[in-house]
């Protein structure tokens, strides 16, 4: 497993960063990583601009699930059940918010490798393809005042910032609408608590992410953390697209 991790994703994210160094006219790790970044993010877009379009469905449709909530409050089986036809009939996945940062963490983990072993001053030349050149020593500066091969409080900390930011976008939503409608249940369905979960794992997220977010930061050199901060601004440009089309 851990030889099909290097070959799928490690060496590939390697060659392509050190490919970007290689052709940047200032040999600057820090736009590397950026270039790389949004390169990342370009790929993702399919699955991740549907998880937002999934997500700001279901703020348009709280009010809704809000007074399901009300209507079966002293009893939960049949309020789970009632929300899963709820979802089954409006076509919308409880879980979608979670799906792109799922798909991401390989990618976050292979950069993790990289920085930690192929930008440590260790020698990644056997790592390397045929036509990529080996940099020899890189120049781990960002614009010549940032130290990526360090942690760095300031990242971290407008990482962090960026990350709540924009999961508090997404739970922003509509103001509620005052004709609220009350769905019927299916008796037929099957009876799950999988809503109940993902909702309240949504919630811990907004705020459990930023936290996760700087500690990842402080603990790890910065490029991790240039490359998480880039992909939230990625993000919130999407989440924003999304939001202001909808409008």
């Amino acid at each position: 497993m851990g030889q099909l991790f290097n070959i799928l994703l490690y060496q590939p994210l390697l060659n392509f960063l050190i490919l970007i160094y290689n052709y940047l006219p200032w040999h600057d790790l820090g736009l590397a990583i950026i270039v790389l970044t949004v390169f990342i993010r370009l790929l993702l877009i399919p699955i991740s601009w549907k998880s937002i379009v999934a997500q700001q469905k279901m703020q348009e449709l709280q009010p809704e699930m809000d007074e399901i909530k009300k209507k079966y409050k002293k009893d939960k089986a049949k309020e789970a059940q009632a929300l899963m036809d709820f979802y089954k009939k409006n076509k919308i996945n409880p879980f979608s918010s979670c799906l792109p940062l799922l798909i991401q963490f390989p990618f976050f983990i292979a950069l993790f490798r990289v920085f930690r072993t192929g930008l440590s001053g260790d020698d990644i030349s056997g790592s390397l393809y045929a036509f990529v050149a080996d940099p020899g020593i890189i120049n781990s500066n960002f614009l010549g005042i940032l130290d990526l091969s360090r942690p760095n409080y300031v990242l971290a900390f407008i990482a962090a910032g960026l990350q709540f930011w924009q999961s508090k976008m997404m739970t922003t939503g509509k103001k509620r609408d005052d004709n609220k409608q009350v769905i019927k249940k299916n008796p037929k369905e099957e009876f799950s608590y999988k809503q109940e979960f993902a909702q309240s794992l949504n919630t811990q997220m907004t705020y459990m992410m930023p936290l996760l977010t700087f500690w990842f930061a402080v603990s790890f050199p910065s490029g991790l953390a240039l490359y998480w901060t880039c992909g939230i601004i990625f993000a919130i440009i999407q989440q924003y697209v999304v939001i202001k089309r909808k409008s």
